[in-house]
């Protein structure tokens, strides 16, 4: 899918890129597969603020996305549409499986109408397959993987991503993460074969302040602009660095600083981290 770059007519059309949508076949999502999505602002359940920088932008449906594909082992399915998803990054396909029912699966890069997928513990290894990570020959790319046995896909999910599979450890499988980071998974896990489609992601340039409004993002203020109350960067009588390293809002260290909490069962199946020493 290639990018749309925009005619300089004003100054928010300077320098936006956008997409062109080649590879969308079907405008019309499948009703049977939506469900209302409601707005919280960044507020939970009590009505605190948990995640900042978010509100408004347009309204939209969720569309219900098959994330494990294993009650349908063996089950041949034909992809009928490449779909726009405004709730991720990546494209979504639209499958019928022969007994007639109809799901929506995150589409790999390669993948077109009229192809056949089909999920199991030991399928073909073609794109848009999703197999154990056991079953997987080394250097492939995988997409949509799973930690935990039947938990379905959890990492490798956003536009243009992919992980490798480069070894076999006993019962675990090595793969290395679009971050460089080599993790172990157990090979009983599945993935899907494929890297996540709509590559240009990336090379998207929002362009003015209103096309983040649109997505929901609200705006970013400077902690050093802040009143002391505010930000710990906060005061002073000109804006100033503070006199301290940099931090968020709740005093956790911004740049270089080490913030990952030590996960004993997390730790133990990383093979090689994602920060190069």
């Amino acid at each position: 899918m290639a990018v749309k770059i925009y005619k300089p007519s004003s100054n928010g059309r300077r320098n936006m890129t956008g997409y062109d949508f080649t590879g969308i076949t079907e405008k019309k999502p499948e009703k049977a597969l939506l469900r209302p999505l409601k707005k919280t602002g960044g507020r939970n359940s009590h009505g605190h603020m948990t995640s900042r920088h978010r509100g408004g932008g347009v309204k939209r449906r969720y569309r219900v996305i098959d994330w494990r594909r294993r009650d349908k082992d063996g089950i041949p399915a034909t992809v009928e549409s490449i779909q726009y998803d405004p709730n991720r990054s990546g494209r979504i396909a639209l499958i019928e499986y022969e007994d007639g029912e109809r799901r929506y699966i995150l589409a790999p890069d390669a993948l077109k109408p009229g192809d056949s997928v089909v999920a199991g513990d030991r399928v073909d290894p073609e794109c848009g397959n999703c197999m154990n990570l056991e079953n997987i020959p080394p250097g492939m790319l995988v997409h949509c993987v799973e930690l935990s046995c039947g938990k379905g896909a959890q990492v490798v999910r956003s536009a243009g991503v992919a992980g490798r599979v480069s070894a076999r450890e006993g019962s675990n499988v090595h793969l290395i993460m679009p971050s460089g980071e080599v993790r172990r998974i157990h090979g009983k896990c599945r993935a899907t074969l494929g890297q996540v489609s709509n590559i240009d992601h990336e090379k998207i340039k929002l362009g003015k302040a209103g096309r983040s409004r649109w997505l929901g993002r609200r705006p970013k203020v400077r902690g050093k602009a802040m009143n002391p109350v505010a930000h710990p960067m906060g005061g002073g009588e000109a804006q100033s660095n503070g006199g301290r390293h940099p931090c968020s809002r709740t005093g956790v260290p911004a740049k270089g600083g080490k913030t990952r909490k030590p996960k004993r069962h997390s730790n133990r199946l990383i093979v090689r981290g994602r920060k190069r020493r």
